[in-house]
């Protein structure tokens, strides 16, 4: 690793200060480093095809605003924990020299994880493209009203959702929206695609588990306004009508891990209790 990328969040004091000591430390060893923050995705977009890794402080959000940018070019990502949660996260902020120097060292594994390609379609034009580590979801907007959802997989009808939306998930995402929404947690490192209905009405009311080779179509149909989320973090309005293709991005999240490759049960029950 030659070239490092620091990624703060703009948000958090202490992240850029972090990111600071440690392109401090990095330089003095002779290394290329970057500095910028996560929310200034355009600039961020300049550096990250010359990356070899990409460190984030932040929290989920930060690594997921990361995996978005870094995966196009199969950058990996190293992770410190600044947020309430860490589920993805890899060390804590006092931990952080010790693991660059193991990192460093050579002494890591890589995580890879299945991210998300969605497609919106309004008509016969595609009007956007994404990809999600977490989820994408499907729901009202401003107005609390339920949306009517029908669900195709395959090409095939599964089924009808009135509700106040539906989340599709990567096993990474399951413990994120869909979690809150009632479904199953998987282990990170399935390859399953996850269905599941917020608030359901007259619907039905479960998590449904697809393989990764499915194509997952949901037609909106919706008197009020309703939204494409991504990753809880980009937002796009929807009209009635419109269809939302997803299928398992040809692209994938690669984490550094240096934890025991078994380090997930313990994590989440230490995650879960906070």
């Amino acid at each position: 690793m030659q070239k490092i990328g620091l990624l703060y969040h703009p948000k958090i004091e202490r992240s850029l200060r972090l990111a600071t000591d440690l392109d401090t430390s990095l330089r003095s060893r002779g290394l290329s480093t970057w500095v910028g923050s996560a929310w200034e995705d355009e600039e961020a977009r300049k550096h990250v095809a010359t990356l070899d890794l990409i460190v984030t402080f932040g929290g989920d959000g930060t690594i997921l605003r990361a995996a978005r940018m870094a995966a196009l070019h199969g950058t990996p990502i190293l992770s410190v924990n600044m947020g309430r949660f860490g589920f993805l996260a890899e060390a804590q902020p006092e931990e952080v020299e010790n693991v660059m120097n193991t990192v460093l060292s050579g002494s890591y594994w890589l995580e890879e994880r299945i991210m998300l390609h969605a497609e919106l379609h309004r008509g016969i034009e595609e009007q956007a493209t994404y990809d999600a580590l977490n989820d994408v979801v499907i729901g009202h907007g401003t107005v609390s009203r339920v949306v009517r959802l029908r669900a195709y997989v395959d090409g095939e009808h599964m089924a009808d959702y009135v509700a106040d939306g539906l989340i599709v998930a990567t096993p990474t995402g399951s413990t994120a929206y869909s979690l809150a929404a009632g479904g199953p947690i998987l282990h990170p490192r399935l390859e399953d695609i996850l269905l599941t209905p917020i608030a359901p009405h007259r619907a039905l009311e479960r998590s449904l588990v697809l393989p990764s080779s499915s194509t997952i179509e949901i037609q909106l149909s919706s008197e009020y306004p309703a939204v494409l989320t991504v990753d809880g973090q980009i937002e796009t309005q929807l009209e009635d009508g419109d269809r939302v293709t997803v299928t398992v991005s040809p692209h994938r999240c690669k984490l550094v891990r240096t934890q025991p490759t078994n380090y997930f049960g313990r994590d989440l029950l230490e995650r879960l209790k906070q």
